[in-house]
């Protein structure tokens, strides 16, 4: 059964030898940066498949680009809020023997900004791009112009080039998952932040690093519908209010 563990209950991350933590568009908000679902999402004003299925970029290009054009705009102001600053703190106090994680469904690139190191981007990033062509000998660049007026085309195979990230219908990297699948093997650890975790592959987690003996919680905005019986303990609020409270975490 899923219990709100209280607030005064302190520990130090010193503790725990294997730590896991999996954050999703909830961490960011704070940031300016909306997320895709619920109050205030994206999909309010877009046809999110129709804006991020893979198939547009064979039937409509200009569609990913309207999308992530946006956000690419708001990624140039965007500055990372104390959530995604205390997580890179909580890495660089590690003691020997210990490791950390930080697995992201997010796009935005903030924890990296924010001074993360070991961080495993599930879904790409939106400030790179590459050629949809995967034949094309073109490697993947830094890149932030927004591209939704005109769509930018690779300048070895002329084949329209697109944001590196993973799109609707798309498979998460190899690379990726095994790196998050490795960080949850014996993990005694596993903290999800502003995420509902119904995801795939994310919404596997959880349930891993239980499996693993770990002690697993959420923070997160709103609690989870249904609840996921393999978390332990929840604590609701915004992440930049909850986890730089080391209370908590």
């Amino acid at each position: 059964m899923l219990e709100e563990a209280p607030s005064s209950r302190t520990f130090s991350f010193a503790q725990y030898r294997k730590i896991v933590v999996l954050t999703g568009a909830g961490i960011s908000v704070a940031s300016g940066i909306r997320p895709f679902r619920g109050e205030g999402g994206l999909q309010e004003e877009i046809d999110l498949q129709a804006h991020s299925d893979a198939s547009s970029l064979k039937t409509h290009p200009a569609a990913i680009w309207t999308l992530y054009g946006g956000l690419r705009r708001q990624l140039r102001l965007a500055q990372p809020n104390p959530a995604h600053i205390a997580l890179a703190q909580f890495e660089k106090q590690l003691l020997a023997g210990q490791q950390f994680t930080l697995i992201t469904q997010n796009v935005d690139g903030l924890h990296q900004q924010a001074g993360s190191c070991n961080v495993v981007e599930l879904h790409g990033t939106a400030k790179r791009t590459r050629c949809s062509n995967p034949e094309c000998s073109l490697e993947s660049y830094p890149d932030l112009e927004p591209h939704d007026k005109s769509l930018p085309f690779c300048p070895v195979c002329r084949s329209v080039l697109r944001p590196d990230l993973v799109l609707f219908s798309e498979m998460i990297s190899v690379e990726a998952e095994w790196r998050a699948k490795q960080a949850l093997r014996d993990c005694d650890l596993f903290i999800a932040i502003g995420t509902s975790g119904t995801v795939s592959p994310a919404a596997n987690f959880v349930r891993s690093a239980d499996y693993a003996g770990a002690r697993t919680i959420l923070l997160n905005w709103e609690p989870m519908t249904p609840q996921n019986p393999y978390f332990k303990e929840e604590h609701l609020g915004r992440a930049e209010e909850l986890v730089p409270k080391s209370s908590l975490i």
